[in-house]
Order: structure tokens, then C-alpha cells, then sequence
């Protein structure tokens, strides 16, 4: 199984010191980088080969992976277009995305407990297509909402089309596993995104077109309760400091 990390992105949203611009993934909580995180939280599920998607100021990011001596040593890819959306990354990561068995595609800016990771790795044999839902969410703009109806997923965007129908609704964590035949169709997918001039949209719309297109299967393991944070605006930072980092230094892992 191999994990794909998305850390391209400029986090505008992110209000930071003027000159002080970092990639969202090397922030520190507990003293330790997200970046970091991830990777503890992949070794320990048994994920040993991890491809990191870079852009904005991607030397710092591989400064922090030189400075960590990550064994075995990581991927990176370098998407030089990181100014345009996430798709343009998930492009970029093709041959990594094809190169064959099971995919974890994760959004790097996420301070999250190894709950919610479990239902990802689980029967790493299995060949399976998994969502995560989170059913305790904040209505607004803001979360990628995941509509289901009866098992099946019908929805996968901030805006829910109105009149859909759905008997349950959750925020998406932000990460995914794909087998390797869904893997080659989001591949294909997002090809054509960008070759048809949609490599500024987020990767969550290539998503939901491989969702909506019902060609593979795909089930919903719910995280309900387990801990976790996207970090985007400077109050993000502050919640995942004050109540995520206190709750998963609470819990057995592997960080503390």
C-alpha cells in the first residue's frame, strides 16, 4: 500500500507573518510538524512507501525530511504550478497514483488521531475503495460534504445539489483509498481535468466524478467521534492546539 500526501498548496487562507510563509504541513503541534505526524502514523499502520506531492517553497519541506532521516526514505514529486488547484497535484503524482495495488491519497494539512487512519489500512490485501465520514460536523460553506444513500455515495462537494437524496451527511476527512483499477480511472480522470484547462479545481471534484460515475465500488467507514482537524484559517490553528493535540495526547498512540 503506498500513501500520496498533497502539500503543494500556498494555505492562503492561512494568515501568516509577513516573510514568514511556510507550507501548512510544517506546522508544529506538540513540538512536532504535521509532516512528521504522518509519517509515524503510516509507519506504525504498516504504510512504508509515502510520496509527498510539493510546491510552494518545497525546499523547506525537504529540508524538514532531510532533517528527520526518514528510513525508509520518502518520495517527492514537485508540482511547479502549485498556484492552481489540488487536481494539478493528483496529476502530477501519476505515475505514483498507477504504479499498481492499493492507493491512500491524504491532504497533508491534517492534525487527526490513528482512528481515523484505521478503517483506511484495515486488510491491506483486501483490495478495497473506502471514504471516511465524519457525521459531527459544523454546517457551512466550509466542509466537502459526503451524501450517502443507502450504503451508496451520491455526493461529494462543499455545495449539496438541492433536492438530492441522501439518508445520512458528513464531512469527508479529506482522505481516500483507491484499488488499483480506481486508481488508473481517477488517473484518467484528472488527465482530463487538466488537458481540458480544470487544473485549477480542487481534487475532490475528479473524486466525485469517479463517485458519480458508479464504474467502481466504493464503501464508507465512519470516524464519528475520533478526533481530527483540516487546518485552513489561523482559528483552525488554534483548535487543533487548544482541543485536537490535548485529546490525542489523551489517547494511546504513537505520538504523545
Amino acid at each position: 500500500m503506498r500513501a500520496i500526501i498533497l502539500a503543494a498548496g500556498m494555505g492562503l487562507r492561512l494568515v501568516q507573518p509577513e516573510g514568514q510563509q511556510k507550507p501548512k504541513c510544517l506546522l508544529r503541534f506538540g513540538d512536532v510538524s504535521l509532516l512528521e505526524r504522518h509519517l509515524q502514523l503510516l509507519k506504525a499502520a504498516g504504510v512504508g512507501e509515502i510520496v509527498f506531492v510539493l510546491g510552494f517553497k518545497h525546499e523547506m519541506v525537504e529540508a524538514e525530511l532531510d532533517s528527520i532521516d526518514w528510513k525508509p526514505s520518502t518520495e517527492v514529486v514537485v508540482n511547479s504550478e502549485f498556484s492552481l488547484g489540488s487536481v494539478l497535484s493528483v496529476h502530477t503524482a501519476a505515475e505514483a497514483l498507477t504504479r499498481g495495488g492499493d492507493v491512500l491519497l491524504m491532504d497533508a494539512d491534517v492534525l487527526y488521531d490513528e482512528r481515523v487512519l484505521d478503517p483506511l489500512v484495515a486488510n491491506p490485501q483486501a483490495h478495497i475503495n473506502r471514504l471516511l465520514i465524519d457525521r459531527d460536523f459544523e454546517a457551512g460553506d466550509e466542509p466537502v460534504k459526503l451524501c450517502i444513500d443507502n450504503g451508496v455515495p451520491v455526493e461529494l462537494r462543499k455545495q449539496v445539489v438541492a433536492g438530492l437524496k441522501f439518508d445520512t451527511i458528513g464531512e469527508s476527512v479529506g482522505f481516500f483509498r483507491f484499488d488499483e483499477r480506481a486508481a488508473r480511472r481517477l488517473a484518467e480522470i484528472v488527465a482530463d481535468y487538466v488537458a481540458t484547462g480544470r487544473a485549477n479545481l480542487p481534487h475532490e471534484e475528479a473524486v466525485r466524478d469517479l463517485l458519480q460515475e458508479r464504474s467502481q465500488t466504493f464503501d464508507i467507514a465512519d470516524v464519528t467521534g475520533a478526533p481530527w482537524i483540516e487546518i485552513d484559517f489561523q482559528n483552525d490553528v488554534k483548535r487543533a492546539a487548544d482541543e485536537v493535540l490535548p485529546q490525542l495526547n489523551q489517547l494511546a498512540g504513537v505520538l504523545r
